[in-house]
C-alpha cells in the first residue's frame, strides 16, 4: 500500500493558500513533511488512520504539514547542512535547536508549529 501524504497539492494551494513551494516540488515536499509529522507523532496517525482522527486533529495536522513543507523549502540549505556549528573570527553559528526551532528525531520545525501539532495530543512520549 502506497503512503498517502496528509495534504494534497490542491489542499495546499486552494485551502491553505500556499505558494512557497514550487509546483514541480510540491508533491515531494508534502510527502516529506507528512513523514516528518509521523516521526514527531510516533506514527500514531498511521496506526489509527488519518480518517479515524477527530476533525480538529485532522485540520491541525493538515495545517502543520503545509507549514512544515514551507519551512523545509525555505530553509533547505540550513536544514540539510552536515555541520552542527562553526566559528570564524569569533563569530559562530549553530545548527539545531534554538530559541525558535525545535529539533527532534532529525526533524527541524519552528517551535510554534510544534506547539500547534502538540495540540492534537499525538506528540506525547507516553505510550497510548
Amino acid at each position: 500500500m502506497a503512503y498517502v501524504p496528509y495534504v494534497t497539492p490542491e489542499y495546499y494551494k486552494e485551502t491553505y493558500k500556499g505558494s512557497t513551494v514550487p509546483e514541480n516540488e510540491l508533491e515531494r515536499a508534502l510527502r516529506q513533511a507528512s513523514r516528518h509529522i509521523d516521526s514527531l507523532t510516533y506514527n500514531r496517525i498511521v496506526g489509527r488512520g488519518f480518517s479515524n482522527l477527530t476533525e480538529f486533529q485532522q485540520e491541525v495536522i493538515q495545517e502543520v504539514v503545509c507549514l512544515q513543507a514551507d519551512f523545509e523549502h525555505e530553509n533547505a540549505d540550513e536544514i540539510n547542512t552536515i555541520l552542527s556549528s562553526y566559528s570564524i573570527n569569533g563569530v559562530s553559528a549553530q545548527f539545531g535547536s534554538s530559541w525558535n526551532v525545535f529539533m527532534d528525531k532529525g526533524v527541524a520545525m519552528k517551535r510554534d508549529v510544534y506547539a500547534q501539532l502538540s495540540q492534537t495530543g499525538l506528540c506525547c512520549r507516553l505510550a497510548r
